[in-house]
């Protein structure tokens, strides 16, 4: 694990520091590990996207592939720069300066392939009468919540990677991230970060408190088994009445053919 660096250990963390980047997080991954029992256990029939593929398909038709390949991408990319030290990467031959520039653009492309998706979806589901008129409460908190989470993190990134100075996150920000899993927070490391970054921590945390209780929750059953299933064969089954009638009308239309 990186170690903190002095000038930020070197402050000490404020009570309002210990709510927003101990407390808030912690609530929020309870609230997000209680929340899916308790949906599995309640909701099994609700545990869907909630498809609206039959009412609108022109927008989705692009909107969902561009979506759901950045969220991907990004997601990776924050798994990468959050969950694994520098050293690990420097130690594989990967240089900071080699893992930023493809982090910077990599997840610059991720992020608008993901907000030209979300932004398809959302107008979609604005501009559809029948779909907007299917739109529940948690899809009302879910939409403008991921879209906050996802606008604020290109923001930043664009502020101060790749039109500003720079700004090393993996010694603030991912140490403080790592430090909630092993029960060690360092909240005096985001404390010292950028608004734009503290902003997106924050927004994303409160994503996953959100999580459970919105259409999220499909992404645990995704179809992975259908990759390896075998095909099926549909056959129409055919009763004694209606073969009959069949060889019925072949008979009379060859008829036909021959008279003719």
């Amino acid at each position: 694990m990186n170690a903190v660096p002095a000038s930020v250990a070197a402050a000490s963390a404020s009570g309002a520091d210990l709510l927003l980047w101990v407390a808030v997080p912690y609530i929020c991954l309870a609230v997000f590990v209680v929340g899916h029992i308790w949906r599995y256990r309640q909701d099994q029939f609700g545990w869907t996207s909630r498809t609206t593929q039959l009412l609108e398909h022109r927008w989705l038709r692009w909107g969902s592939p561009l979506f759901h390949l950045g969220a991907f991408m990004v997601i990776a990319g924050h798994v990468v720069g959050l969950a694994v030290p520098d050293a690990w990467t420097e130690a594989v031959g990967i240089t900071e300066h080699t893992y930023h520039t493809t982090a910077v653009w990599a997840g610059s492309v991720a992020g608008v392939a993901m907000v030209a998706g979300l932004g398809m979806l959302c107008a979609r589901r604005l501009l559809n009468r029948q779909i907007r008129r299917g739109t529940d409460r948690s899809d009302k908190l879910l939409f403008p919540l991921l879209s906050v989470t996802v606008v604020l993190g290109i923001t930043a990134t664009a502020a101060h990677n790749v039109f500003g100075a720079g700004y090393d996150y993996r010694s603030t920000v991912s140490v403080w991230f790592r430090g909630l899993f092993v029960l060690q927070p360092h909240p005096e490391a985001i404390s010292g970060a950028p608004l734009l970054f503290q902003l997106h921590a924050m927004s994303a945390f409160l994503l996953f408190a959100a999580w459970p209780f919105t259409r999220l929750v499909h992404v645990w059953s995704a179809p992975i088994g259908y990759l390896a299933r075998p095909y099926l064969v549909y056959r129409r089954r055919t009763t004694p009445e209606a073969a009959t009638r069949a060889g019925g009308q072949t008979r009379s239309a060859s008829g036909s053919r021959r008279a003719a």
